[in-house]
């Protein structure tokens, strides 16, 4: 019993060491489920599997906890609006945390992005808490919040 937990423990940390895409890497780390389910209610897990590059800024768990559970019913029920509001937290290309500039910049939705850099970075008003977890296709930078497209 304890070597094939030893051997599931190693196939895990192997995998883990090789790169992965965005929606692998979101789901390995464990504080992504609510995202992860959302992603493939509004079928955009194989669009962030695909080659990217994609900077998203992913809300967690607790991000998702802030939201009402009603208007968060009401989101994952809805396949177009949830789909705006996830690819609102994705911008075309890897942009690392170093590489961002105050400003405005333009997510996969359609709609600007506020970033600003005073006192670390943050994305509309949510707070970039890790920065830079590199995958194959993109970088993710973990946010607090959940941020809406206006």
């Amino acid at each position: 019993m304890k070597k094939s937990i030893v051997i599931a423990a190693l196939s895990l940390a192997a995998a883990t060491a090789q790169a992965a895409d965005i929606v692998d890497t979101a789901v390995a780390a464990g504080e992504f489920k609510t995202l992860a389910a959302a992603l493939q209610k509004a079928g955009l897990v194989d669009t962030l599997k695909g080659k990217g590059p994609f900077t998203v800024f992913a809300p967690t768990d607790a991000a998702f906890a802030k939201v009402p559970k009603d208007q968060l019913d009401a989101l994952l029920a809805d396949k177009a609006k949830l789909t705006a509001v996830l690819t609102y937290h994705v911008v075309p290309g890897k942009v690392m945390a170093k590489d961002v500039r105050a400003g405005k910049v333009k997510s996969v939705q359609g709609s600007e992005l506020t970033l600003s850099t005073a006192g670390g970075v943050k994305v509309d008003a949510a707070n970039v808490v890790k920065a830079d977890i590199v995958a194959d296709n993109g970088v993710i930078h973990v946010i607090d919040s959940v941020v809406l497209p206006k």
